[in-house]
């Protein structure tokens, strides 16, 4: 009993701990918000304020940076998506010593500084295509790593796909391009969105890689980074407060949906069962 005390304790100390590892920093950072000091601090606390938001909402540079940011979001994941899909569908397929080679290449970026990867996509771009820094650059040099996220996660939903369905549709007669669309594709529709989804949270917080290729485009990160060295205030908080709850609300939308559409199913399984029942019962 003694053991098992001691044991239990542990747990919940670091459940404590780990808990508020992460949550407190967010706490300290959403109280600041509301702090009338110009500094992003909770102490000393110089009385509640609402203020910051609007300071926030006035901040045009911030708002430009922030559709910066999600422009070359976008750019990404239409790019990096694309390229880690095919990769992962060559690799799944390819039973050669070719497939380690392939798959070191294409694991590589992710082990490579992105200090690096932003000025090797500078200097190949400038000097022998004369493509200057912008976000088309900075869109190319993030997806250069981030593709091979993407990559990870569609093998990782391919080691329990069945190839026998895509054989069985050509024999029945199906081209590649109606297997594809019809049996490969929606398999992978949960590893694609969730590819997009990590891609453009990539996108959004690199720093970087983005600082080398962004010419005089300026995204959020850099923007907030500027923002450190010439005085940074509550009105990014106001900006981390609206996005945290723009996150709650997303999930809290997902999982509504989620449970609707389980209950759904299992409204349609229940009345397919009473049919059967039905029917059994006609037939005696």
């Amino acid at each position: 009993m003694t053991a098992d005390r001691i044991r239990s304790s542990l747990v919940t100390a670091y459940m404590v701990l780990f808990f508020g590892y992460l949550f407190l920093p967010l706490i300290i950072m959403t109280a600041a918000t509301f702090n009338t000091s110009r500094f992003p601090t909770v102490a000393p606390w110089m009385g509640f304020t609402l203020d910051w938001f609007t300071v926030l909402w006035n901040d045009r540079a911030m708002w430009t940076a922030l559709w910066t940011s999600f422009l070359i979001g976008v750019g990404v994941i239409v790019l990096a998506v694309p390229i880690g899909l095919s990769a992962a569908l060559l690799l799944y397929r390819l039973h050669s010593k070719a497939r380690t080679v392939l798959y070191a290449v294409m694991v590589s970026p992710l082990l490579t500084p992105g200090v690096i990867i932003g000025i090797s996509t500078l200097v190949f771009w400038d000097r022998w295509l004369d493509v200057k820094g912008g976000i088309f650059l900075t869109v190319i040099a993030q997806s250069s790593f981030i593709a091979a996220y993407a990559m990870l996660l569609f093998m990782a939903r391919l080691q329990r796909f069945d190839l026998t369905l895509e054989e069985a549709a050509l024999d029945l007669g199906a081209s590649h391009l109606q297997v594809f669309r019809r049996i490969t594709l929606p398999y992978l529709m949960p590893a694609i969105l969730s590819a997009a989804f990590i891609a453009f949270l990539q996108s959004f917080e690199n720093y970087n890689t983005t600082i080398f290729v962004r010419g005089l485009d300026t995204t959020l990160t850099v923007y907030i980074a500027s923002k450190v060295r010439t005085g940074l205030t509550p009105a990014v908080n106001a900006l981390s407060v609206i996005m945290i709850g723009l996150t709650i609300l997303g999930a809290f939308v997902y999982e509504l949906a989620r449970r609707r559409e389980l209950a759904r199913q299992e409204s349609a399984k229940r009345r397919a069962v009473q049919a059967d029942m039905a029917l059994a019962g006609s037939a005696l």
